[in-house]
């Protein structure tokens, strides 16, 4: 490198986030996708929480079998 260069010149001289056009578009779609987001959360754990007594729950979901694991590690001891 000569000149003075830095090896930073290509860093400074791309565009800073928000100068480029569409980021303000993008912006509010990420915004409003996250506020559906939120409400279809919200809604579940409010369906979740309303099953009352006598209303059998569903078993918690365990891909990774830790359950089972737990269960094992205590009949050992």
């Amino acid at each position: 490198m000569s000149g003075g260069e830095s090896r930073n010149s290509k860093a400074e001289s791309r565009t800073q986030p928000g100068d480029r056009k569409g980021d303000a578009a993008r912006a509010e779609r990420l915004r409003a996708a996250l506020r559906e987001n939120l409400k279809r959360r919200k809604s579940q754990a409010r369906g979740r929480s309303q099953s009352g007594p006598g209303m059998e729950q569903a078993a918690a979901h365990d891909s990774a079998g830790i359950v089972q694991d737990k269960a094992k590690d205590k009949a050992k001891d």
